[in-house]
């Protein structure tokens, strides 16, 4: 079922195996359905300062630091970085605005994903750009038992946020692990673009308006329509990669 992605996977990366021991997970967009606030709200802080700006290039930006966003919204718009004040000042901005709209639902299938992972004892490590606390503290209630404090990387772990593979490297430290026998599940290009070029088995979930394509050039190694469906097929891809060994040439 995935026997050509796992080799062409094997064959970029240069591997001769992948043997998953840890899931890398992303939270907005791929645990709650939070990306659409998330752009409202950066939408609404953008405009709010005169700078032009669509809702859907915030999708875009999933997984950056609110730091690099308002960097690229600064630079555009005035042709400069923001000085620290102004990053406090605006992403609490954002935060507020955020904080102001209804709570975000769990995304469809990303219990019974979590759940199979858990159960098949392979160890889970968050992994997002974002440095708010209101989602973070309802992972506990929303999936028990699936992530624990020490194993979380977020926008305050990292110098640099994704597409930099930093947040996925610090992520198979905290679970000791090397790149090959780690798998991330992600929902944005740039979190992709970071997993891979962690080293990790990527694979892409489109929960939001991003187009397929754009997770193949970002480097996804599987990719799948929806949590659900990814949840369906992950018991299969799962045994395939402990199964598959490329061949040497």
């Amino acid at each position: 079922m995935f026997e050509q992605e796992i080799a062409t996977f094997l064959r970029r990366h240069h591997y001769k195996c992948v043997t998953p021991a840890a899931a890398l997970i992303d939270m907005d967009g791929t645990l709650y359905d939070s990306m659409p606030l998330h752009a409202e709200a950066w939408h609404r802080m953008a405009t709010g300062l005169g700078i032009e700006c669509t809702r859907d290039e915030f999708f875009l930006y999933e997984g950056r630091t609110g730091a690099s966003t308002i960097n690229i919204l600064f630079n555009r718009a005035f042709g400069r970085d923001a000085t620290p004040e102004e990053i406090k000042k605006y992403y609490h901005l954002k935060t507020v605005y955020f904080n102001e709209y209804p709570k975000p639902g769990k995304m469809p299938g990303a219990a019974e994903l979590m759940n199979l992972l858990r159960d098949a004892t392979i160890r889970r490590v968050l992994v997002t750009g974002s440095g708010q606390t209101s989602l973070i503290e309802r992972l506990e209630a929303d999936y028990p038992g699936i992530f624990t404090p020490d194993m979380m990387i977020t926008g305050h772990s990292v110098t640099h946020g994704k597409p930099h593979p930093e947040p996925f490297i610090k992520a198979m430290q905290l679970a000791r692990v090397s790149p090959s026998a780690s798998i991330v599940i992600e929902n944005a290009p740039l979190g992709v673009e970071s997993g891979d070029r962690a080293g990790a088995f990527t694979v892409a979930v489109t929960t939001g308006p991003i187009p397929r394509e754009e997770f193949v050039k970002a480097g996804a190694a599987v990719i799948f329509p929806s949590m659900p469906e990814a949840a369906a097929a992950m018991p299969q891809l799962l045994l395939e990669l402990a199964t598959t060994t490329l061949q040497p040439a």
